[in-house]
């Protein structure tokens, strides 16, 4: 996964009054950055670019949110899916191996 999907997803984890808070800080570092970067105090011009990005990813999720197209996602079903797929596999050797043992 990439480190901009795994922003996302952890931009989804959270709930609306924690990614507000979020979007306000989030705000302000930007404000800051554009400060510094016409008294020529930043160095990277790339976290400009960065911020405006997650700026846009707060807003697209609390967006989504509001018009009911997405729900906030759940920590728990996350970490119990990929124990059921490790699960699964293990169960499909076990049939095998009893089949090959029955032959």
């Amino acid at each position: 996964m990439s480190k901009a999907a795994q922003t996302l997803v952890s931009f989804r984890d959270q709930p609306d009054d924690e990614l507000r808070a979020l979007l306000v800080t989030t705000r302000d570092e930007l404000f800051r950055l554009h400060l510094g970067k016409h008294t020529n105090q930043v160095t990277s011009t790339a976290l400009l670019q960065t911020k405006r990005r997650h700026i846009a990813q707060i807003l697209t999720v609390l967006n989504g949110r509001k018009h009911g197209v997405e729900t906030q996602a759940q920590k728990s079903a996350t970490t119990s899916a990929p124990a059921a797929d490790e699960a699964a596999p293990a169960k499909k050797s076990e049939t095998k191996k009893s089949k090959k043992a029955k032959s």
